[in-house]
């Protein structure tokens, strides 16, 4: 079942709730900006450690301030299931912040990981 394809209305539909991903060649694709390398390297090893975790492997490319991940089921030759709950789970990881006012302060802007909006 969770290697099912999807039809391309389904990904859309799914696509809406993710906010900066989008289909690209038959794949699911997201680039997120951050400060610098350790940043990038930072945001890898969180998502390294989903796609683990969840046994469902990304194309992921690692640069100085950037991450640009990939998502597609090969065995299924497209896009599955899999695919959008990892999706998600990636998208929640790499945007999250302490809530204002919440025990955890959150990184300085200098030299930590901070995700950052693209321009």
């Amino acid at each position: 079942m969770s290697d099912t394809l999807l039809p391309e209305k389904a990904i859309q539909e799914a696509l809406a709730e993710l906010p900066g991903w989008r289909l690209e060649a038959g794949r699911l694709h997201r680039e997120y900006r951050c400060n610098g390398w350790r940043a990038a390297v930072l945001l890898f090893d969180g998502i390294a450690h989903l796609a683990e975790a969840a046994w469902h492997h990304p194309d992921v490319t690692v640069s100085w301030g950037r991450v640009a991940v990939s998502l597609t089921t090969h065995s299924a030759g497209g896009i599955t299931r899999k695919d959008l709950e990892l999706a998600a789970e990636i998208e929640r990881l790499a945007t999250w912040q302490p809530a204002p006012g919440a025990a955890l302060e959150g990184a300085p802007e200098e030299g930590c990981w901070r995700y950052r909006e693209p321009e």
